[in-house]
């Protein structure tokens, strides 16, 4: 008989040591039969000399075993017997073993002995009796069982009746399919067959079986076997070594249901999206039905609630976030997901709220007197799909109520235990994170796409100056809020101010130095200085705000790193002057698609200091288009500023086409990937006045021109048919042509235009600013001024390098007081 190995997992390994264990049989006369390889190694006996023997002889004190209660009382064999005793070795020696003998029952009602024989030497440790041997051996958790070469079991210890609940007598005899028939069973005989016919043993087999005293509690066993042969290599049987690992199967799927949960749970930050993924995983995991339901503010992206107790019992506006089933189409379900879901109270539900503790109800109470009586068309559902085990429990998150999820067990499953309880709750604590992130990021995505709304222009206004269209990309498209800004602003005369800025970085810091610089813009251009000038004056912002932030370094930085282009464009000239710090250069295409660079100096960024710029002026053809933009529209990694910038021509290279379409044909053009910088264009096309809408007048600086002043406006009024505005225009002209013949010098320019508005505007060569005055009742005059402010709209004035203009407009179409 081959010898057979303790044979234990690695982890047992690496902690003790490997014993080896002499093995034979020995028949119901006493006489060898089967002599292992170990028992060879141990007596010095060999299987020919031993086989045959009377068993006795091989000990030294053969009474010992002859006088135990296992072979001289029938009733007791099947305890049989161990014990230390003194073993006879071949050359004369004695040697103390500790001897294990136990009853192999054949099929005839007889009997045979298999002995095992360990040198006492290997284990140290044992107790160094016999009683406690037996006492370890029947106190021992490990299930051992030998079967024959028909998997018959033809001995059993009381450890595996302990584990699986079958006992002795109806165990022996049979195969572990007659045992407990199922395809698990099937499985464990498939391994021992190949154990029986390869003689390799196999180690930690698990399979799962249902306990016939506890039928709906499933148990998980790990079995090891290894076959027994005699001394002429015929195979005897196999022993089986079995284990109750439920604990550690449960506890290894709970770990991989948490694990799974990690990665499947929380993928975007929609609130609604990561309830459907905590219902999608639990569902088949935990539950046959699964529903998660949020309260409705948690959804917008508000704060979530504290416990309902805290509301004076008022429950709030739940909607249903996730839902699932293993039948298809959730039948079971009353609401689909995104509607709102009726938590009826009280009923468990609202407990759950309340008192933020989870709800277990093992058997599902249907019966007269729930809270179900309240709530028929749940119920119907219940009794219609066989829903009978019950959790709910609460999505919390930081101190607060979230919504809650809802698993139920239908048909044959078995109800929900305590362990069901705390993975459920493990998997929804996972979850209740990535639905408090989610909801804290649609809060602050709104607040930050309220403040990019407000901090960009809502509505461009090119007047009959320009046509315009723009598109903004932000890098940070989790938030949509990035540094770069585009305006444009009306200015006196029918003329625009065209703008296009860049501040280092993106996100909120970025956007929130974008808002202050645009505010310091439309502030500078109020005032209608020229480009260089305004970028001279705003470069001096930059740079006292610098020193108001300097412990503020974000800010710092990125008001520092900021760029601009400033351009002004007057219809009754078509001509543009513009003025960049350290911008990219506008793009100009033709009417005929051809395009060009204004040969634009480029100056320096805002905010570094001791900066100069200077202005160009430029024609700009009717039906051209202008490209204002920034440099993440044209500068990439691998790719230089100059190459964006062709290939932005190239594609704006058709002028006839509307400029929302140029827009989008720019941006499609960039590669599929996210932006490295915020990417923004602005498109302009701009049109010229027709002569007939302007009137332009020189007058000598003389009081007496005054009244042919008027004269000159009335009739042009007449001639434009605007003769509801005589009286308020005579008015207007006569206060500033007389404040520029008193203040000022040289000749006098009178200039009507009339677009949208009627403008009348007066020239001089002096740089002198007129001044608004509240006259006393007593006063002669400073009266004027504060006239021309009541019948105008707007008022203002303009500086050049020959003098100032100071204008007025009229609304045309308003109603006269």
């Amino acid at each position: 008989m081959a010898r057979a190995r303790d044979t234990m997992p690695h982890a047992g390994q690496e902690a003790g040591h490997t014993v080896d264990t002499a093995t034979a049989v020995v028949d119901a006369h006493g006489v060898v039969v089967a002599w292992g390889r170990e028992a060879e190694r141990l007596s010095g006996f060999p299987a020919a000399e031993a086989i045959g023997l009377f068993a006795g002889r091989l000990l030294v004190d053969p009474e010992v075993v002859l006088r135990a209660p296992a072979f001289t009382d029938r009733r007791r064999w099947a305890d049989g017997w161990s014990g230390i005793v003194g073993l006879h070795r071949r050359d004369g020696t004695p040697l103390d073993v500790y001897l294990r003998v136990s009853p192999l029952t054949e099929r005839d009602g007889g009997v045979r002995w298999l002995v095992t024989a360990t040198e006492m030497t290997a284990v140290p440790s044992w107790p160094m009796n016999g009683a406690g041997v037996r006492a370890l051996l029947t106190g021992a958790p490990i299930g051992i069982a030998v079967r024959d070469t028909d998997l018959r079991c033809t001995w059993v210890n009381d450890a595996l009746a302990l584990q699986d609940g079958i006992p002795r007598e109806k165990r022996l005899g049979r195969r572990l399919t007659e045992v407990l028939p199922g395809p698990e069973a099937e499985s464990v005989e498939a391994v021992m067959r190949l154990v029986l016919q390869s003689g390799k043993p196999q180690v930690d087999h698990e399979y799962r079986a249902w306990m016939p005293a506890k039928p709906q509690q499933e148990h998980a066993f790990s079995t090891s076997f290894f076959r027994l042969d005699d001394a002429d290599g015929r195979t005897l049987g196999i022993c089986a070594m079995s284990v109750d690992v439920t604990d550690r199967q449960r506890a290894r799927e709970r770990l991989a249901v948490l694990s799974e949960a990690s990665t499947r749970i929380g993928t975007t930050l929609e609130v609604m999206r990561t309830g459907q993924e905590l219902a999608d995983l639990a569902v088949a995991r935990i539950a046959d039905y699964v529903t998660v339901d949020l309260a409705e503010s948690v959804t917008q992206g508000e704060d979530s609630l504290a416990r309902l107790g805290s509301t004076n019992g008022h429950v709030p506006a739940f909607r249903r976030a996730g839902v699932a089933s293993i039948h298809e189409g959730v039948p079971e379900s009353l609401w689909s997901r995104g509607e709102t879901v009726s938590v009826p109270a009280p009923s468990p539900f609202t407990e759950v709220l309340a008192s933020g503790e989870s709800h277990l109800e093992t058997v599902l109470d249907t019966s007269r007197g729930t809270w179900l009586d309240r709530d028929h068309e749940r119920l119907d559902k219940i009794r219609r799909y066989g829903m009978h085990s019950l959790m709910i429990v609460p999505i919390h998150a930081r101190g607060a109520v979230l919504g809650v999820a809802v698993f139920v067990r239908v048909g044959d499953s078995p109800p929900f235990e305590a362990d069901d309880l705390r993975l459920a709750e493990e998997l929804v604590a996972r979850a209740a994170l990535s639905l408090d992130n989610a909801r804290r990021y649609v809060r602050e995505r709104a607040a930050a796409l309220v403040l990019q709304r407000n901090l960009l222009p809502g509505r461009l206004i090119g007047g009959v100056a320009v046509d315009v269209a723009s598109h903004y990309v932000p890098a940070d498209t989790q938030h949509g809020v990035g540094g770069d800004w585009f305006d444009v602003i009306p200015l006196s005369g029918a003329r625009v101010a065209l703008v296009v800025g860049d501040v280092v970085g993106h996100g909120i810091n970025a956007a929130a130095t974008m808002g202050r610089l645009r505010a310091a813009v439309h502030t500078l251009a109020n005032m209608d200085l020229c480009p260089d000038e305004l970028l001279a004056h705003l470069d001096d912002t930059i740079s006292r705000l610098d020193v108001e932030d300097g412990g503020i370094p974000e800010r710092a930085a990125a008001e520092s790193g900021a760029t601009c282009l400033y351009a002004v464009y007057d219809p009754a000239t078509r001509r543009c002057t513009m003025a960049r710090a350290g911008h990219p250069p506008p793009v100009v295409i033709s009417p005929e698609g051809q395009v060009s660079i204004p040969d634009l100096p480029a100056g320096l960024p805002l905010g570094v200091g001791q900066a100069s710029f200077e202005a160009v002026e430029v024609e700009l053809p009717e039906g051209c288009v202008v490209a204002f933009y920034t440099d993440g529209l044209v500068e990439t990694r691998d790719q230089d500023i100059d190459a964006g910038i062709s290939r932005l021509g190239a594609v704006l290279a058709r002028p006839d086409r509307p400029l929302d379409e140029l827009c989008t044909a720019a941006f499609d053009t960039l590669a599929a990937r996210a932006l490295e910088d915020d990417a923004t264009l602005l498109l302009a096309r701009p049109h010229a006045l027709m002569p007939s809408q302007i009137a332009t007048w020189d007058l000598p600086n003389d009081p007496v021109v005054v009244a042919h002043a008027r004269n000159l406006a009335t009739t042009q009024l007449t001639g434009w048919g605007l003769e509801g505005l005589t009286a308020t225009t005579e008015l207007i002209v006569s206060e500033l042509v007389t404040n520029a013949v008193r203040h000022g010098a040289g000749p006098i320019t009178l200039r009507l235009i009339r677009h949208d508005v009627l403008v009348c505007e007066v020239t001089d060569t002096s740089d002198s600013v007129p001044r608004l005055r509240h006259a006393r009742p007593t006063d002669e005059g400073g009266r004027g001024l504060f006239l021309v402010g009541q019948m105008s709209s707007r008022r203002g004035t303009r500086h050049s390098p020959t003098g100032k203009t100071v204008w007025a407009e009229q609304e045309i179409n308003v109603p006269l007081p």
